[in-house]
């Protein structure tokens, strides 16, 4: 194939985001000081434009279930779009953490969070110093750090408005909801829940999700999990943004629960889901009707089926064939999609189920593969996996980052219709912080034709 683009040759991970914090929320205040970002909108698509090359007319996807080593390629120059001749896809460099930021790692945040805005004009990174950072999408001119979001903020792109970012104080401490807009820097209180989550525990002090939760899709319906000051759990929280009123609340120590490993409205807002780490169990928005959904929490995110119930995707470990699975909230079917243990070989995985857009399908990234057996078709890789239950598998690029520990794992995400994609690397170093952001640009036609 002619491109006209430079060739790209190219145990159960247990445990969820216990490193996040470490590193990125000493450094940073919650006020995080800085300059209003004046951007003018890119008017040359020249990343979709070069792409575009690869993707004629006649390009169908590479075929899936297909066992590719992992080219000792070297890290492409920012902004470049490459040709992944192994899964014919158009990948580029988006961040240069050197050059720009002097911090460190420049890294897509986490696979169940939406780094894209609205209009896919504008895409956000976090750094090693704990500061938050724009990137226009067109061309990937870096814009700089976000006022406002610092920490573990748990931003969250307004559903409809591009330039709006929601976000949580670091921690969710001081239990309010803001706004920035990225475009004037402007900030201000959407949402502050803090009396009236202490009429109900007089020791709260944090609200948040616990790093990994996310709104409805349209961010009317949120759920936060309450902490005191000493991170002892409280209790549960449903709130509606829309009408500005706490929906219901659900007490640990009344339902003799502890504190879990997070907590996640489902896309239509009808669910919420408790990480307990012994099981993971789905409520009703008011808490009420709970049905236990996997025994023991996993890497796992909420997505839209293609027939528009909420969906729960996860992997099970304690599983013969340690499979990808799916659970219909509204029905409670489970559906076995995948399995991951492949002639006695295991991987660790993220899933991001926030192609709103594009119902019944999901991104995942594997990563801290094992087994005499050696490296499997699924291994190394990012690919977007419909949720049939003989699933269609789109594959779509190695993430060549080499695992050495929390953030060198790829925690790939998506756009909301996964035309884009998002992840993270070291690139073939064994760096633990020598790491940037990369996407794929993947034609809107692919999944059509995937198979």
């Amino acid at each position: 194939m002619t491109t006209g683009l430079p060739s790209n040759r190219f145990a159960p991970w247990r445990g969820t985001r216990r490193a996040l914090g470490l590193l990125i929320v000493l450094a940073a205040g919650s006020s995080g000081a800085a300059p209003p970002i004046r951007a003018t909108p890119s008017l040359d698509p020249s990343i979709a434009q070069q792409c575009e090359r690869v993707y004629t007319p006649s390009w169908r996807p590479a075929p899936g279930l297909v066992n590719v080593p992992v080219p000792a390629d070297e890290r492409p120059p920012k902004g470049l779009p490459v040709f992944d001749a192994a899964h014919r896809t158009c990948l580029v460099r988006v961040t240069d953490h050197d050059a720009e930021l002097r911090s460190g790692f420049a890294r897509n945040e986490y696979s169940r969070r939406q780094a894209f805005n609205a209009d896919d004009s504008r895409l956000i990174v976090v750094s090693q110093d704990g500061y938050w950072h724009l990137y226009a999408t067109a061309d990937l001119r870096y814009l700089g750090k976000l006022n406002g979001p610092a920490g573990d903020a748990e931003p969250q792109w307004h559903p409809t408005d591009p330039a709006v970012l929601r976000y949580l104080p670091n921690n969710g401490i001081g239990m309010t909801l803001n706004e920035v807009n990225v475009e004037t820097g402007q900030t201000h209180v959407v949402a502050d829940l803090s009396q009236r989550v202490r009429a109900v525990w007089p020791t709260a002090q944090a609200l948040w999700t616990r790093s990994e939760g996310s709104p409805s899709r349209d961010q009317r319906y949120w759920a936060f999990q309450v902490d005191d000051a000493k991170w002892g759990g409280l209790g549960l929280v449903s709130y509606d943004l829309k009408e500005d009123r706490i929906v219901a609340t659900y007490d640990f120590a009344r339902n003799r629960k502890l504190r879990p490993d997070h907590v996640s409205m489902s896309p239509s807002g009808q669910y919420i889901v408790v990480s307990w780490l012994d099981a993971v169990t789905s409520f009703r928005a008011d808490f009420s009707e709970p049905r236990v959904i996997q025994k023991k929490s996993e890497h796992s995110d909420l997505a839209i089926g293609a027939d528009g119930d909420d969906v729960y995707v996860a992997v099970d470990y304690e599983a013969r064939g340690g499979p990808l699975f799916s659970v219909n909230l509204r029905t409670g079917k489970r559906t076995d999609l995948l399995k991951t243990y492949i002639d006695g070989t295991a991987t660790a995985l993220h899933i991001s189920g926030k192609a709103f857009a594009r119902p019944g399908w999901v991104l995942v990234s594997t990563y801290a593969d094992y087994g005499k057996a050696g490296q499997q078709w699924l291994h190394r890789k990012l690919f977007a996996m419909s949720l049939d239950a003989e699933p269609r598998i789109l594959e779509l690029a190695h993430h060549h980052s080499t695992y050495a520990e929390y953030f060198t794992e790829p925690q790939a995400t998506v756009n909301r219709n996964l035309t884009r994609v998002l992840f993270s690397s070291n690139w073939g170093t064994r760096s633990k912080t020598d790491v940037d952001t990369f996407m794929v640009v993947v034609p809107d036609r692919a999944y059509s034709l995937a198979r």
